[in-house]
């Protein structure tokens, strides 16, 4: 077998190469600029609105896509529902059009919760069935590139497998969980020591292994998938988890859930408060019902892995 993966340079894409190569899975790595791979993995360097996709896709059986625009907490483009729209939607149509063209026979695509919304009520989790909820500009890209890709499936054929991840989570994290590590690491007290939310995740392993088998397995073709290592978890517990692995105390303490969401709107930081205080679940039962699929790691081994193996800030 022999992927195509887009984004192969970022934090997921390097993970998801070094288990399909060790797999023995032929891998071509797609980046927009010419930048060092995984061994064993044969480059190229396109952008998702070249025209120049035919030939990187020659040979190959199914593509992995998780190139993309990310949500970003200050985005300071002129138009970011357009630019959120030429590279998640167009971008990703584009490349799934010349890839049922070129004779590929699957396309797996990365998507995010945020397409069923932003946060859960603790009790019920969001599930594929459910009716998308996307909130922000990212989530609709999202939402919008899962239409296209299920109407180019109609057309033409390609096999569409589409994942829905919360967090990833891993060695190397970026965004916001790395800053969360470096600010434990750094023994500065929060206040979040009796936050009773839920929230799932999915460690980096565990993500990859999904993706290899949503592009290999014959009974994941035209499905969704919601993603999760399948336990969910407190930000208090998460914290604490976290110190934990890092020979570091948990400096954790009290206060008013209102008085932080207060804090969160006077600094224009409201999002991130609401992240750390809100649930939000993930029901990832499908996957496991129907191709058969079991995370290979728990989350406490992944928090282990994740805390040990985190460059140093």
């Amino acid at each position: 077998m022999k992927l195509l993966v887009t984004g192969a340079n970022g934090f997921v894409g390097q993970a998801l190469c070094c288990e399909a190569i060790a797999r023995g899975i032929e891998v071509r790595g797609a980046t927009r600029q010419s930048c060092a791979l995984p061994a064993g993995v044969e480059p190229v360097v396109l952008d998702l609105e070249d025209a120049n996709w035919t030939q990187a896709l020659q040979g190959v059986d199914a593509v992995i896509h998780l190139a993309a625009r990310v949500h970003v907490m200050q985005d300071d483009s002129t138009d970011p529902v357009a630019e959120f729209r030429r590279v998640n939607v167009a971008g990703t149509a584009h490349l799934a059009r010349v890839a049922a063209a070129a004779g590929v026979q699957r396309f797996v695509f990365v998507s995010s919760i945020k397409v069923n919304g932003e946060a859960t009520d603790g009790i019920r989790r969001f599930s594929a069935s459910d009716t998308p909820d996307p909130r922000d500009n990212y989530g609709v890209s999202k939402w919008e590139a899962e239409q296209a890709l299920h109407s180019i499936a109609a057309e033409t054929g390609l096999e569409i497998v589409i994942g829905r991840p919360p967090l990833v989570y891993g060695a190397g994290v970026k965004g916001n969980f790395a800053q969360m590590l470096n600010v434990l690491a750094r023994g500065i007290p929060l206040p979040l020591a009796t936050v009773k939310n839920r929230r799932s995740l999915i460690y980096l392993g565990n993500f990859v292994d999904a993706l290899i088998l949503c592009a290999m397995h014959p009974a994941a073709s035209g499905q969704t998938y919601l993603l999760s290592d399948g336990e969910d978890i407190s930000t208090s517990d998460l914290l604490r988890q976290l110190t934990q692995g890092m020979g570091c105390p948990a400096r954790l303490f009290h206060c008013p859930q209102a008085l932080l969401k207060l804090a969160g709107r006077l600094t224009n930081r409201t999002e991130q408060i609401e992240r750390l205080l809100g649930s939000l679940q993930v029901d990832s039962n499908k996957i496991r019902r129907e191709l058969g699929w079991t995370p290979p790691y728990t989350l406490e081994q992944g928090l282990q892995i994740t805390t040990k193996k985190q460059p140093e800030n």
